[in-house]
């Protein structure tokens, strides 16, 4: 799914630029318009106190459901690991031709998984999708005829982990697409950008400029780690599949 929030960089660059034009501005054009008279500091120092407080929670919150949503995603892909473990040792309740076909599909499903989780290419992801789906199928159609064939609790337990594993991949897949909210970003920086032509407004000194940077520069920073935190496949920090790579490294003991 495109997001122009999947680049934290772009994000960083973009704030920093908007953000110290809008003190500039703030500055240069508003300021010299109509300079800001000293008896009415103090009320304005409340306004600009008042701005950069709301920004505050604003970032703080946003902050805090991008983390919430990182989480979720490792939390889901331990949970795969454990759906497709669970589901190795179950297809020994399989007829012996039944076993071996489920475990050599799960083997390669589990690649694939990993893929997805390695994967930054949008082609690659496509084909990675693709490849996922119709192993979903061959897995379902692989642990139904013998249930179908054999209908009893014991195939019922090899049904359910099959139903479990799928169910993990879907619950993983919509984890990935709950990202922050555009409307959230947009209430982010219109607020930002208030700021920063308060700022601008009421500086008394600028000294050719360097301190109208300062609360861009802290801001961008700000959204640079929360798109960062809800971005899973740019950026520095991701979700790494170490339980899936465990699971794939214990493999040959299946």
């Amino acid at each position: 799914m495109n997001n122009e929030f999947n680049h934290p960089l772009l994000i960083f660059g973009i704030s920093l630029l908007v953000l110290w034009l809008s003190a500039w501005v703030g500055w240069s054009v508003l300021r010299k318009r109509r300079g800001l008279e000293e008896d009415a500091r103090e009320d304005f120092g409340v306004i600009l106190s008042a701005t950069l407080t709301l920004l505050a929670l604003l970032i703080g919150f946003s902050f805090s459901m991008a983390i919430t949503r990182y989480d979720q995603r490792k939390n889901y892909e331990e949970a795969e690991a454990n759906a497709i473990g669970t589901e190795l040792v179950r297809a020994g309740l399989l007829p012996p031709a039944d076993s071996k076909t489920v475990r050599a599909l799960l083997s390669d499903y589990l690649d694939q998984r990993i893929s997805f989780y390695r994967s930054r290419d949008a082609q690659q992801l496509r084909e990675i999708n693709t490849r996922t789906a119709q192993l979903q199928n061959d897995l379902w159609s692989a642990v139904q005829a013998p249930a179908s064939a054999q209908p009893n609790p014991i195939m019922a337990l090899a049904v359910s982990g099959m139903n479990d594993v799928l169910n993990s991949q879907g619950y993983t897949q919509a984890a990935w697409w709950n990202r922050i909210p555009h409307t959230a970003w947009g209430l982010m920086a219109l607020i930002a950008v208030c700021c920063n032509l308060l700022a601008g407004y009421g500086a008394r000194n600028t000294k050719g400029g360097a301190l109208l940077l300062i609360l861009p520069l802290i801001v961008s920073i700000a959204f640079l780690l929360i798109a960062d935190i809800d971005s899973p496949r740019r950026g520095f920090i991701n979700v790494s599949p170490q339980n899936l790579l465990s699971l794939s490294a214990s493999m040959p003991a299946h």
